[in-house]
């Protein structure tokens, strides 16, 4: 053969974007949250997000080095993962935290694996996890306006009421990402205009754990509650930047459904039934784990296979 073919990781699929087009219309998307995170919390959540990202950036660059591969922090996966990882802070974290995330997050669960398009689950949700387990109590305090207060999920798992105005703007406590609805929503909205995500993913996974929160919460049709839940932690944030992730999601369309409701049924025992509030971070790590189930009983068979 005189010409090879290039061969690169799942999936594969043909598009004029590039995946620096694909990361740099998520990285813009996800400005909206970033503004109000800095708004919101002050100088220290913008030093969490360029601390995150320029360590994740450097630590791939340093494993391609040790490891004598090509450069690929050219493509933006590396600003993308530093920037996810720092919105799922805690606004008043010790910066050494993400910093030791962000290698985590890089050198273990992505370039250790082959790099962007063979690790198995997403490295900032990976890292996150890993840095709630190891520092419980710095990843589950949250401060809003110089004080420390419960989270709305926390309100409403004690059976109290929420300001659902201001948790759809964000004057709320909570990680330095996920406090606006309405940024993330913004963001989101770039994102299915773009064509970046499919709506169907994210829908799947809201529409079931809306249902599920109906039929087993226990709270009925409450409206405070079940919008309370919409709105806060990291739900919408997670079906829509962290969910969508082409690595880690079904390529099929009805792979993406089937892992919507998975995750929204999972998202609803995790709240409804779980000892925390929040949960969205594992659901979506433990959704990764079924990925290659469900594109395998989701693939579109072959033409003119199948018969008898």
């Amino acid at each position: 053969m005189v010409n090879n073919f290039n061969v690169s990781s799942a999936p594969h699929i043909r598009d004029e974007n590039t995946t620096k087009d694909i990361m740099l219309d998520v990285i813009i998307a996800l400005i909206p949250a970033m503004a109000f995170g800095v708004y919101t919390f002050g100088t220290h959540a913008l030093t969490i997000i360029i601390a995150t990202v320029i360590t994740c950036v450097l630590s791939e660059f340093l494993f391609n080095i040790v490891t004598r591969r090509k450069n690929s922090i050219g493509d933006l996966s590396a600003v993308v993962t530093g920037i996810i990882l720092a919105l799922n802070m805690p606004p008043t974290v010790e910066l050494y935290i993400p910093i030791l995330g962000s290698i985590f997050a890089i050198v273990v669960v992505k370039m250790l694996f082959g790099g962007l398009g063979q690790n198995f689950m997403n490295p900032a949700l990976a890292a996150r996890a890993f840095l709630a387990i190891s520092f419980a109590s710095s990843m589950n305090t949250f401060v809003y306006d110089g004080v420390t207060e419960a989270t709305p999920l926390i309100l409403l798992k004690s059976e109290k009421q929420v300001d659902l105005l201001k948790m759809f703007i964000g004057f709320i406590p909570g990680t330095i990402g996920e406090v606006s609805a309405l940024a993330i929503l913004i963001g989101a909205t770039y994102l299915l205009i773009k064509k970046i995500i499919d709506y169907k993913l994210p829908l799947a996974t809201l529409v079931s754990f809306v249902l599920f929160l109906l039929i087993f919460s226990g709270k009925g049709s409450n409206a405070n509650y079940v919008l309370g839940q919409v709105l806060g932690g990291g739900l919408l944030f997670g079906v829509f930047f962290m969910a969508t992730d082409y690595v880690t999601s079904p390529v099929t369309d009805f792979g993406k459904v089937l892992y919507g409701i998975f995750l929204g049924i999972l998202i609803g025992i995790f709240r409804v039934f779980g000892k925390s509030s929040e949960g969205v971070s594992f659901c979506i790590l433990i959704g990764n784990l079924f990925v290659p189930f469900i594109e395998r009983i989701t693939i579109p068979r072959p033409f003119g296979k199948g018969g008898r």
